[in-house]
This record gives C-alpha cells, sequence and structure tokens, in this order.
C-alpha cells in the first residue's frame, strides 16, 4: 500500500483541505471514499482502509472543514463556514469524488459515511447519487424536525451574545450528553464509542478528538440532519443505488439500533429497491473499531465486492 497525503482549496474559499489517498500496490478492483465523523479526522481509518487495500480497494477521504488538518489554527477546530457550512463540506466531499474519478474513470466508486459523516453521506446520496456506485451509512440517527428547529433557534439566541465561534457546554450537554449514561460507571465521558478500552483511552488524549463543536457548527449540524429526513428529499435518492445501513446495538447516536432500522424503512417506503441493514450485537458507536472489527471489515468488504 502506498499513502499520499493531498491538499486543496475548499468551497469556502479560505481554508485548505487536507486529505489522504490510500492506493493498493495490486490492481485497483474499487475505489471508496470516507466521510469522517464529528471531532475525529480521516486518520482514524487508516487500519480499515489498509485492509481494504490489501484486498485492491483505493481509499480516499479528507479531514471536513473544520476538523484535523482542515483548519487555518485550532481555533477553527469545530467551525465550518460563515454561510450554509454543510453545503461547503459537502461541496468538498464533491471536489474528491470529481478529481479521483478522473484518475480512475472506470472504476466503480462508493462512499462511506460514519456518524455526521453518514448524515453527509446521505445528503451526497439525495444530491449527487448518480455519482455512485453504491454507499454504507454507518452509526446513524434520526432525529425530529422540531427537536433541530428548538436547537438551531437556542443557537442562534447564544450566538447574539457569545458569537458563532462559542463553545457552548451547554448545547454540546444537550446533543451529545446522554450518549454515555447506559455504560456508566465508565472511564473516560467517551466509552459510548466502543468496548475497546485501547481506543476509548487513545481518543481521549488525543487533541483532534477533543474539542467542543462551536455554535457554527451545531448549527450547521442541525440543518444537515433537517435537509436529510425530508420526505421530498429522501425521495430523490436514486432507487437502484445499493445502500448499506450499517450500526452497532448498543450505538446512542442510533438510539441503540432504533434509528438505523427507521432509516432503513424510510427508504425502502421511498422506492429504494437495493438496500440493507445490519445492527452488530452489543457494538456501541465505532463499529469499525469494536472488539469484533475483523467481522465488520470482512462484511464490508463482501458487500463492496459483490
Amino acid at each position: 500500500m502506498r499513502k499520499e497525503e493531498f491538499y486543496f482549496d475548499s468551497a469556502d474559499g479560505v481554508t485548505r483541505i487536507r486529505g489522504i489517498k490510500y492506493i493498493p500496490e495490486k490492481e485497483i478492483v474499487g475505489i471508496l471514499q470516507i466521510a469522517h465523523g464529528m471531532v475525529e479526522f480521516i486518520d482514524r481509518y487508516e487500519a480499515f482502509a489498509t485492509f481494504l487495500c490489501d484486498n485492491g480497494f483505493l481509499v480516499i477521504g479528507n479531514d471536513h472543514l473544520g476538523h484535523g488538518g482542515s483548519v487555518k489554527s485550532k481555533e477553527d477546530w469545530g467551525y465550518f463556514a460563515k454561510k450554509d457550512g454543510y453545503k461547503v463540506v459537502l461541496k468538498d466531499m464533491l471536489k474528491v469524488l470529481e478529481d479521483t474519478k478522473k484518475e480512475h474513470p472506470d472504476k466503480k466508486y462508493y462512499l462511506l459515511g460514519h456518524s455526521m459523516g453518514s448524515f453527509l453521506a446521505r445528503l451526497f446520496v439525495i444530491e449527487y447519487g448518480d455519482k455512485l456506485d453504491g454507499a454504507i451509512i454507518m452509526g446513524t440517527g434520526q432525529q425530529n424536525n422540531a427537536t433541530l428547529v428548538a436547537g438551531k433557534c437556542l443557537i442562534k439566541i447564544i450566538s447574539i451574545f457569545k458569537g458563532e465561534r462559542y463553545r457552548s457546554r451547554f448545547i454540546n450537554n444537550m446533543a451529545l450528553g446522554s450518549y454515555n449514561k447506559k455504560f456508566e460507571p465508565s472511564q473516560t465521558h467517551c466509552d459510548w464509542l466502543t468496548k475497546d478500552s485501547n481506543v476509548v483511552d487513545w481518543y481521549y488524549h488525543e487533541p483532534r478528538c477533543h474539542f467542543i463543536f462551536t455554535l457554527n457548527g451545531y448549527y450547521n449540524l442541525f440543518s444537515l440532519i433537517q435537509q436529510i429526513i425530508k420526505p421530498k428529499n429522501i425521495l430523490k435518492m436514486p432507487k437502484d443505488l445499493p445502500i448499506l445501513i450499517v450500526s452497532g446495538e448498543d450505538d446512542p447516536v442510533g438510539s441503540f439500533g432504533k434509528d438505523p432500522a427507521t432509516v432503513y424503512e424510510l427508504f425502502k417506503k421511498a422506492g429504494m429497491k437495493n438496500v440493507d441493514c445490519k445492527l452488530y450485537p452489543s457494538d456501541r458507536h465505532e463499529i469499525l473499531n469494536e472488539v469484533d472489527k475483523d467481522d465488520v471489515y470482512k462484511d464490508l468488504l463482501n458487500w463492496l465486492s459483490k
């Protein structure tokens, strides 16, 4: 495997986006683009990318705006853009796809989105699904519009007094504060991620995974989710596009298996002809970092290979 780091100008017009490409030594059988989750960065998927490379897949992804190396400084972590930040992040993902397809026009192209990346992937399928050969929706959730509207209103009020770059512990607790409750007593506030204590410990001490989203970041996240839950938008997805929904049964982001099942039913109701859903018993949020990750890796490879 060969690993290449690359950079390009974000659609926000001011930021350089950092990306990584994992290239197999053997013939490329397909391409997988990864959209990472909230408060992390693309390097965390290197083990999975290496596994796929060993099986002939080119894997590519970027640090989203406000994450990892796609910032001017650490003060930008958790901040998207002044206007329509989630749309900017989506355009950056599209830029990666278009540039990669120019280099490999004859290869099948898949998208995997985890957590916040799953929301981005769902919107990507709505907007640009005709450019994909399949999509994996991992660790997703399903919020109701009333809650999202209330959250955005509260953010607007706080922003008037504190500014859009303010990091509100109240909003953060409102969004994420309940995730660890089922797993208490716990060693850290992020035990909900995985049963693998080594991964949790590494995550807990990694600065790039240890910041609070800005009000701007949360506002854009809630706006993004509003778009993907609209029935009229779900109907825009290409009906023949293969989609795999995967999650841990103990994932609080997905209401412990309920939300992925709901998304599956919504997709089927919208006329999606090739959608599957698989839940992993006792697995938490990050199934690619779980104790049974080898099984998850194999399942995803089998689905991509089909």
